[in-house]
């Protein structure tokens, strides 16, 4: 929310007080130089302000917090009783504008098949102070007129956590041992910030005079106030994946994307790379779909997988060359430019059902989901 415009300061009293431009433009010795407050840094300072997000992402615009500058007031010189008494300049106040820097929703990455992890980031308003101010003393000539003060007021930095959700990919069994193939990313939220307001009360120092009739004007400092800030909430909607199928094929799809998931038990030979030919039918299905669901130049991401038996290096090896041999007969056999194709092999570190069962034994029916060749294409 925008701040209010400027705070005027004006001085007022009789004998000649006046008020001068921030500028110094009457000459005028200070008794200080002028009150600035330095805003605190807000979080990733210093780091370039997005003007846009990564695909899938959502901006935060910034937040702009106007600078609040008042007059300084001047006090000429005078002569009382013989003694002159200086003229002082009380400085005015300049808070120089703030801002909360703009910022992303960031939707990561994920393999085909998955809804990628989202964060929002943290964010905050930063602090603001109106600094201390005095209008000095008099004691001269039978005049006495104590100091007058009013102490800095101060609101600290606001912070606000960001919020983030997990990666999501095949739901992983029930209790029951049932498949529920349904891919959910919940809501997230950041809940809004906001700076209450900030008030210096007016200061006042009367006038006197001797019995010659020399006088000390009255001098006024008015109040200063800064506008509340507030920062919006932010939230990101929900995501799924419905599931359908495409012969013996599982596929995910929403209005963003469409992936393809097949049992490497059907692609391959057990601990082997080599495509069997009985899998060609399933393949040509697969580019066909994805030749009518998908741009012609969107590009398409083939994903292995392997369940957690063995070792797990040699995992994340059969399924980076699991992936390219279906790539490759993509590329050669199913229509789809090599071009477009992006192969990645996650081994066994994302696995779509427990490798092993509750109580330690291996899960075989798990392990059999787990080994998988996930092709995903976008649909804009």
């Amino acid at each position: 929310m925008a701040m209010m415009g400027l705070v005027s300061l004006v001085a007022a009293g009789c004998g000649g007080v006046k008020t001068e431009d921030s500028d110094g433009k009457a000459a005028a010795a200070s008794s200080r130089p002028s009150a600035t407050a330095t805003p605190t840094a807000a979080p990733g300072a210093g780091t370039p302000e997005p003007k846009s997000c990564p695909r899938g992402g959502k901006l935060i615009p910034a937040v702009e917090i106007p600078a609040v500058r008042t007059k300084p007031v001047h006090i000429p010189e005078a002569r009382i009783g013989g003694e002159v008494i200086p003229a002082v300049t009380i400085p005015g106040v300049n808070i120089p504008a703030q801002r909360v820097p703009a910022q992303c929703v960031t939707v990561h990455e994920a393999p085909g098949g998955c809804l990628g992890a989202v964060e929002i980031p943290p964010t905050m308003i930063p602090a603001v102070e109106i600094p201390a101010v005095e209008i000095p003393g008099v004691d001269a000539g039978g005049i006495h007129l104590k100091p007058e003060r009013k102490e800095a007021v101060r609101q600290e930095a606001v912070y606000q956590r960001g919020a983030s959700v997990p990666e999501v990919c095949q739901e992983k069994p029930g209790p029951e041992g049932g498949y529920v193939p349904g891919v959910y990313r919940p809501p997230l939220y950041r809940a809004p910030v906001y700076r209450p307001p900030l008030y210096r009360g007016p200061l006042y120092r009367p006038g006197a005079c001797n019995d010659n009739g020399e006088c000390i004007p009255s001098v006024s400092v008015p109040s200063v106030s800064v506008p509340s800030v507030s920062v919006p909430s932010v939230s990101f909607p929900s995501a799924s994946l419905r599931s359908r199928t495409v012969g013996r094929t599982e596929v995910f799809e929403d209005k963003s994307q469409v992936a393809f998931r097949m049992d490497a038990d059907v692609l391959f030979e057990f601990g082997k790379a080599d495509i069997r030919p009985q899998a060609a039918a399933e393949l040509a299905k697969v580019a066909a779909a994805i030749k009518k669901e998908a741009p012609a130049d969107a590009q398409v991401r083939v994903d292995g997988h392997t369940d957690a038996k063995g070792d797990a290096a040699a995992n994340l090896e059969l399924s980076r060359r699991r992936a390219q041999a279906v790539a490759d007969w993509l590329a050669t056999r199913g229509g789809i430019p090599r071009s477009r194709l992006k192969v990645t092999g996650y081994g066994e570190t994302k696995p779509a059902a427990p490798n092993t069962n509750a109580d330690g034994s291996d899960n075989p029916r798990g392990r059999a989901k787990n080994r998988r060749v996930v092709i995903s294409v976008g649909r804009d």
